[in-house]
């Protein structure tokens, strides 16, 4: 059985992901959307870098490196006394852990008071999985991104609004670590032409006439 909760560490890549309990949907308009992004940013962008991202109806999923043990540090220091320190381990992945809890839980709030609606809204556990290998980075990029196509919420990946597709393409969302995505693929076209092959479940291959 695989492990879904890799403890945060600093200087560290993850795949997040999590989803809505039972047959509930997490969004239920485009405002939803864009107020999970709003939340997302401020509170993990203290914490960690974002790579990309997919939010659909019912999950979501994330790429991410948690920010250099210097910058927890600091961040930490800020955000908890010296009495609770203690519970606390040198990596501080409690107190990341907590970050991304404080995000989706400011949402389930927010989200039940539009609603008038009462209980969580997330499965318990928020996943988590560490990418510990260069297959791994070019398939998670790819499988965020397709994500919403491979639900068949869409005909491809340009087509859904909801993903960092498009952004990292336009430049539009600065906060993303877009630069670093992209040298990945070795630029622009690559990253394109990389998204336009099928996802592959098992495994990791470059398709052909990918030129990196």
């Amino acid at each position: 059985m695989r492990n879904y909760n890799d403890p945060f560490l600093a200087d560290h890549y993850y795949h997040v992901f999590n989803r809505a309990v039972g047959n509930e949907k997490m969004f239920c308009e485009s405002g939803n959307y864009n107020y999970f992004l709003e939340k997302m940013k401020q509170h993990l962008l203290p914490v960690a870098d974002i790579f990309c991202y997919s939010f659909l109806p019912n999950h979501f999923h994330l790429f991410v490196r948690v920010k250099p043990i210097n910058i927890i540090e600091e961040k930490f220091q800020y955000s908890k006394i010296k009495e609770q320190q203690q519970k606390y381990d040198i990596n501080r992945s409690l107190f990341i852990s907590e970050q991304f809890g404080n995000w989706c839980n400011g949402y389930t709030k927010a989200f039940n008071k539009k609603y008038d609606r009462k209980g969580k809204l997330f499965i318990d556990n928020l996943n988590r999985r560490l990418i510990d290998s260069a297959a791994y980075y070019s398939k998670i990029v790819h499988y965020i991104h397709a994500n919403a196509a491979q639900h068949k919420l869409c005909t491809d990946v340009k087509s859904w609004p909801y993903s960092s597709y498009a952004p990292i393409i336009n430049h539009t969302q600065k906060w993303l670590i877009r630069e670093e995505v992209l040298e990945w693929f070795g630029g622009l076209t690559n990253f394109i032409y990389f998204h336009e092959q099928p996802i592959k479940p098992r495994g990791f291959s470059k398709p052909s006439g990918f030129k990196k």
